[in-house]
């Protein structure tokens, strides 16, 4: 067990031993599921939609990473075997006589993207495993790696699969592309918005990528590349991840947890890994010592809710195994990709990133007010009890005016540091947290995806943001197709346009929305609000509130609430079970109007989350103007201060 240091980690404890010792915990747990000669590492749990041989390439190739980073920072020092281990599994798998061979890059399309692993690895172990590999075995991992060049990538973060292998060939004087790395350069810039962000593709798919692969690949290639980067590009990247880290920073709450938003969650702390190559390449304005509070604050939350597992191995979920929560291509091996949250071991014991103390997180030394205009999101962190939220008013995996179904990890309108959408219902991806969506007479709820994003700013302090639906229902029951993060596809059954708006203040956001067009309106149908999800072993407890009407759910750690403030009357929860990986039980506040929505009427609640052992939240007053053009809420603060948040007109020629 290695002891705190709370003089140099006063927030975590957590020294560069822990981390040694987390690493070589990990790798140590995969060898009894390896096969003879390690080339095989069949882990148990649901294998991914491509099948056994790609999960235990997955496997190996990401676990090769962390060894590889493990060699390179202690310069060779390898008390465990991992050079020897590795290189035998390297010379088998890429033999395509042994039983054991790897699936080629060029058959099977995971394998481009556990290529780029074990060429990322062998670049940073080189000394130490490649230099002292036989020409035989270099000749046969050529050829393995060599069938990517000249392939087809989507155009993602996947392009960077096939940049680094190819200039690692290059380096060893393999086959390479030109054409193929300068047309995936050309699709990383195409994907740079702005103010530090990237979005994972052509759709609004702001989430962790941005971060773990859209930032860590291009400096890491850099530094691999040499002279053959250009210098306007590493410059480019440096700047750009020195301005996403001063917002990445805000978004990890006091705990450590980082935000439960967009695919591949299991990666867990992989979310470290942007900053750790900030602090390798001094790409960041932030102190090292915040660089590295960050960063062991994300791995100490995650072994302290028992992350790995007894037997050491990272599983499918969050804290707990939870397969429900991964996407179809997601198997055992899968999040062994938190292997790029462990960069950090790959600095020697003297960087400044492991002997200058600990400073404080931002949500740590007050609260946070951030407005992210590119994702469409306002930040809130309240210092009293460490949690950070977030209120979306721009993301959705999705383009404007499509009209699948909501993804449940994108769409919904607000996501923090806590909480977790429910991710397995009657119909799937029915938004049944944190929306304003319209209900029909068979209990169907509208989706957003689509939206319009109307702005997102901080006023004074307060977040402030606008979005526009052109609601609508959709039958997702017969999409059986892959998870990759979009949402369901299903025939469309049109409702009515509606506005949306928020203003978020520390624990509260003021929600309103606007009913814009009759379109799918009913005497059956109904307005709903619903609030964030509390889950727990045990049921939450629920409070339903008379006057004004609300209701208020209380978990062990969490207190959510909502509350009516204009034509929201009948309140109740939700309660699930089963369909979080938080918690066996789930509750959510609900209010919904008493008879079918008013067109042109506007609807307002108060949103809050707030922690079970922060004091309870005074609520703002609220007035609504009509004036037929943009609408005014009018907000006053319990302190006194004022807002106003513009609903803008609708143009459609459906607006009344």
């Amino acid at each position: 067990m290695t002891a705190d240091d709370r003089r140099l980690s006063p927030f975590t404890g957590y020294t560069r031993a822990h981390w040694a010792a987390s690493a070589d915990r990990m790798l140590l747990a995969l060898r009894p599921y390896a096969s003879v000669d390690h080339a095989r590492i069949d882990l148990p749990g649901r294998a991914s939609a491509y099948g056994r041989d790609s999960d235990s390439l997955e496997a190996f190739a990401r676990s090769f990473l962390l060894a590889a980073i493990r060699l390179r920072g202690e310069s060779g020092a390898d008390p465990h075997g991992l050079a020897q281990w590795y290189a035998d599994g390297l010379r088998a798998g890429t033999d395509p006589s042994s039983p054991t061979a790897w699936p080629r890059p060029d058959r099977l399309g995971q394998a481009k993207v556990e290529a780029c692993s074990i060429a990322l690895g062998l670049h940073l172990s080189r000394p130490w495993l490649w230099d002292l590999l036989t020409s035989g075995d270099r000749e046969r991992i050529v050829a393995w790696l060599g069938t990517v060049v000249g392939q087809e990538y989507p155009p993602i973060n996947w392009v960077w699969f096939q940049i680094v292998v190819e200039t690692f060939l290059r380096s060893v004087g393999g086959p390479w592309s030109a054409e193929d790395v300068e047309r995936g350069l050309r699709v990383h810039e195409s994907l740079y918005r702005a103010d530090g962000w990237y979005s994972d593709g052509p759709e609004r798919a702001y989430d962790h990528y941005g971060g773990w692969a859209l930032h860590v690949y291009p400096l890491l290639w850099a530094e691999m590349a040499g002279e053959f980067c250009p210098d306007g590009l590493r410059l480019a990247w440096r700047e750009r991840l020195a301005r996403f880290l001063d917002d990445a920073v805000c978004l990890i709450g006091a705990d450590g947890s980082p935000l439960l938003q967009g695919r591949s969650l299991s990666y867990r702390f992989a979310a470290a890994a942007p900053f750790w190559v900030g602090a390798m390449t001094g790409a960041s304005d932030l102190a090292p010592g915040v660089l590295r509070r960050a960063c062991s604050g994300i791995l100490a939350h995650f072994e302290a809710n028992g992350v790995p597992d007894g037997r050491g191995l990272l599983t499918l979920g969050w804290h707990r195994e939870w397969p429900a929560m991964a996407q179809s291509y997601s198997g055992p091996g899968s999040p062994y990709w938190a292997a790029k949250g462990m960069l950090g071991l790959a600095l020697p014991a003297d960087h400044p990133a492991w002997t200058e103390p600990e400073g404080p997180l931002p949500v740590e030394r007050g609260d946070v007010a951030v407005a992210l205009p590119v994702p469409g999101w306002l930040v809130s962190g309240t210092h009293r009890d460490g949690l950070v939220r977030i209120v979306n008013h721009g993301t959705d995996h999705s383009v404007p005016h499509d009209e699948r179904a909501d993804s449940p990890l994108y769409a919904r309108l607000g996501y923090s540091t806590a909480t977790l959408s429910p991710l397995v219902g009657a119909a799937v991806g029915d938004p049944s947290d944190n929306s304003a969506t319209v209900v029909d007479g068979t209990g169907r709820f509208t989706h957003r995806n689509g939206f319009e994003a109307l702005g997102c700013d901080l006023v004074d302090g307060v977040g402030r943001a606008l979005s526009r639906a052109r609601a609508h229902w959709v039958a997702t029951e017969d999409d059986h197709g892959p998870d990759h993060g979009s949402g369901r596809r299903g025939a469309v059954r049109h409702g009515p346009t509606l506005t949306m708006g928020s203003l978020l203040r520390g624990a509260v956001e003021v929600r309103a929305a606007r009913v814009d067009s009759s379109v799918g309106l009913d005497a059956a149908t109904r307005l709903e609000f619903s609030g964030w999800p509390v889950a727990g072993d045990g049921p939450p407890e629920v409070r339903v509130l008379a006057d004004p009407p609300g209701v208020e759910v209380t978990g062990d750690r969490l207190v959510s609430c909502l509350v009516g403030l204009v034509g929201l009357d009948a309140a109740e929860a939700r309660r699930e079970r089963h369909t979080s990986p938080l918690g066996e039980h789930v509750a959510v506040p609900l209010l919904r109007t008493a008879r079918a929505p008013r067109v042109g009427g506007v609807y307002v609640a108060a949103v809050v989350l707030r922690g079970a052992d922060a004091a309870q939240t005074a609520l703002p007053t609220v007035t609504v103007r009509l004036d037929g053009t943009a609408d005014t809420v009018t907000v006053r603060w319990p302190d006194g201060v004022t807002s106003t948040l513009s609903l803008p007109s609708c143009p459609s020629a459906e607006a009344t």
